[in-house]
């Protein structure tokens, strides 16, 4: 208890009139397209990309190696002419029997949980 007979309050504990302050603040259209402040975003984003780039360091692929490898699926599909969209059907059709059950299960576990 304090002097004024409330209850002790914890020093991280955040006070009445910034709870007040950050629940009126409706945010811009930036922050609504970022998902948050954009200097909390590229922190965030520094972070996850310092985080990702040890794994790759670790796994021993370098930033260089991605780009030249995205530059040859490329040009393999470029040159390849219309068997690229063949070829782009068939990973479209392998990725959707995956994600489209996955999102459709999420979905409705989600509607679930809500009612």
């Amino acid at each position: 208890m304090t002097e004024n007979n409330s209850p002790a309050r914890h020093p991280f504990e955040p006070r009445e009139s910034d709870l007040a302050a950050a629940q009126r603040r409706e945010p811009n259209d930036l922050e609504r397209f970022l998902g948050g402040s954009p200097s909390s975003v590229a922190v965030r984003l520094l972070f996850l990309s310092l985080i990702v780039g040890f794994f790759l360091i670790w796994l021993d692929i370098r930033p260089i190696d991605v780009l030249v490898g995205l530059r040859h699926i490329v040009e393999r599909f470029w040159n390849m002419g219309f068997e690229a969209i063949r070829d782009i059907a068939e990973y479209l059709a392998a990725g959707a029997a995956i994600v489209l059950p996955v999102w459709l299960a999420l979905r409705l576990l989600n509607m679930r949980g809500k009612n």
